[in-house]
């Protein structure tokens, strides 16, 4: 069986100690859970707090989180989901 590759990966520590980390992988193929054929897992925070998060975890589907709220989310493509992500975070950032 094909196992998920790799698709997208960062990481960048800011000044503040908050982090942005992104990791995307490729499916072998869309199953019921993912059918857009993408696994991901998008933070920002700090280490021990999360205050934006985008992942789609088996058994939730495509949903984020802000500041301890969950939410659904629809993903559309990769770009769209990392533009969404950065809106979030340079929202977040001006609260904090």
């Amino acid at each position: 069986m094909a196992k998920a590759v790799l698709f997208y990966s960062a990481k960048r520590t800011y000044p503040d100690c908050t982090i942005i980390e992104i990791r995307i992988w490729k499916l072998p193929s869309p199953t019921e859970e993912r059918p857009h054929g993408y696994k991901y897992s998008l933070f920002f925070g700090r280490p021990g707090e999360r205050l934006v998060g985008y992942d789609n975890e088996r058994g939730k589907g495509d949903h984020k989180h802000m500041k301890g709220l969950q939410s659904s989310y629809v993903f559309v493509s990769v770009d769209q989901l990392i533009s969404d992500f950065r809106r979030d975070v340079a929202l977040m950032r001006k609260r904090i």
